[in-house]
């Protein structure tokens, strides 16, 4: 039985008026979790229904399913929800004060400044590094022939994240900043909270400030410099009042942006290359589109980008499969009311991205790779906005989007017009969805080059 709001027997409301349970005492459902969050929410919405309760890290929380549940967590018109508040229990001590930490005004005006590193102006500039380098990467993944995908790719977008969020050529500090950036993400899930030495809290604070010491070193040169890498465009970024980020905001917001764009990248890359090994028909679409464009030496000029369309289309069905994050928290900062239910101030809130992607009312046979989901013909426009997630929404829509769409398209375009993707006969590989979605083999490959 549903039960609803001041139930609980003393009329004020209470997160146990939401049905569901807490698991095992002290750590409830964390390794449950941990181990394969799909079927723990699968179980829990079934028994339950599309609003449910559990306990995890030491949290009670709420956890709202379906298109619907999305919209009104991530448009959020009355501002009832804090993000900064919903994920600090996860990363607040490691990604502290970065864009999705932020919450209304104060985010607005931090987003308002951001926005100068994205226009298409800096996002040409990005294109033209992500042309240059990209080339003797996959040239590298050629001459090895077989290889594990998922470490090529995350070297990869490490790469690009240096070059194109910070202006430097790969080198020594590449290394550091790969296992600074891997410990502070593997943080995020750990089952201890503090810093204690040994684990992984310990060695993801530990990554953060070699972090903010590296970046911070850098400031100064590039504050009156005119280098035109995002980090260098943050450093000189104002708003038409003239405010600008102090050193610490910079480092803040660098170390955010540099996780999440090299991880998400990573994540959803490595899926597309494993459903374009597993259906060559794809494979063989997209690379007739890339050639159709008559592009010199492969490089996508910006006015090209977007006739990739059955490219997009891949990448975004890529992304519904496995979303690279599977779940955004909020707490409430009021009691508000959801298909009945009331969620009580101070909540831990979260939606899943993967639950809703992978739903079989909103995606018939979910589990299968069809790229035509998101032409008009697919049902695109009759489908519900918030059906599809993988950028999140509202005011906190990930702001770096479109390079994701850019790098991806750059990608398949120096990739399939010289290889063919191979994958290991009658294979299939299983993802790991916490913290972050990637292949549990690392999902071996082989290009075959095309004469």
């Amino acid at each position: 039985m549903t039960t609803h709001a001041g139930e609980s027997g003393n009329g004020a409301p209470h997160i146990t008026d939401i049905p569901g349970e807490r698991g095992l005492p002290i750590i409830g459902h964390t390794f449950d979790i941990i181990r394969d969050p799909v079927a723990f929410g699968n179980r829990m919405r079934s028994k339950y229904g599309p609003v449910y309760r559990s306990h995890s890290f030491f949290r009670d929380s709420i956890t709202l399913i379906g298109p619907e549940a999305n919209e009104f967590i991530l448009m959020d018109r009355g501002k009832n929800f804090s993000s900064e508040k919903g994920w600090w229990p996860y990363i607040g001590k490691l990604f502290p004060r970065g864009l999705m930490l932020l919450d209304f005004d104060e985010h607005k005006a931090h987003r308002h400044i951001m926005t100068a590193a994205f226009k298409s102006g800096p996002m040409k500039g990005y294109l033209e590094r992500l042309n240059d380098d990209i080339p003797s990467r996959i040239k590298a993944w050629g001459d090895k022939k077989s290889f594990q995908f998922y470490p090529a790719i995350k070297q990869l977008s490490l790469d690009m994240a240096t070059t194109v969020f910070l202006g430097l050529d790969p080198g020594p500090e590449s290394q550091k900043v790969n296992k600074a950036l891997t410990d502070m993400v593997a943080a995020s899930m750990g089952v201890v909270r503090v810093p204690v030495p040994g684990t992984k809290m310990a060695r993801g604070i530990k990554g953060r400030q070699f972090m903010i010491e590296f970046l911070g070193s850098l400031i100064p040169e590039r504050r009156g410099g005119d280098a035109t890498d995002i980090f260098s465009q943050l450093c000189r970024a104002e708003d038409e009042n003239g405010n600008r980020f102090t050193d610490q905001e910079i480092i803040d917001h660098m170390i955010f942006l540099w996780m999440a764009a090299h991880d998400t990248i990573t994540s959803s890359v490595t899926t597309l290359v494993y459903e374009l090994g597993r259906h060559t028909e794809w494979q063989e679409k997209l690379r007739t589109e890339i050639k159709s464009l008559g592009l010199n030496d492969d490089r996508v000029p910006f006015d090209k980008l977007n006739d990739l369309t059955l490219t997009e289309y891949a990448f975004k069905e890529a992304l519904r499969m496995n979303p690279p994050v599977p779940a955004m928290p909020r707490q409430t900062v009021r009691d508000v009311e959801f298909s009945g239910h009331i969620l009580p101030k101070g909540s831990i809130v979260g939606i899943s991205t993967v639950a809703t992607h992978r739903d079989e009312e909103t995606w018939p046979n979910p589990q299968s790779f069809d790229p035509m989901r998101f032409s008009p013909e697919g049902g695109a426009k009759e489908r519900h906005r918030y059906a599809w997630i993988p950028f999140g929404g509202g005011a906190h829509m990930c702001l770096g989007l479109h390079f994701a769409y850019m790098q991806a398209k750059v990608i398949m375009a120096h990739l399939l017009p010289h290889y063919e993707i191979v994958l290991p006969e009658g294979y299939s590989t299983q993802f790991q969805i916490m913290p972050l979605i990637k292949p549990v083999d690392g999902l071996p490959v082989t290009l075959k080059a095309i004469s």
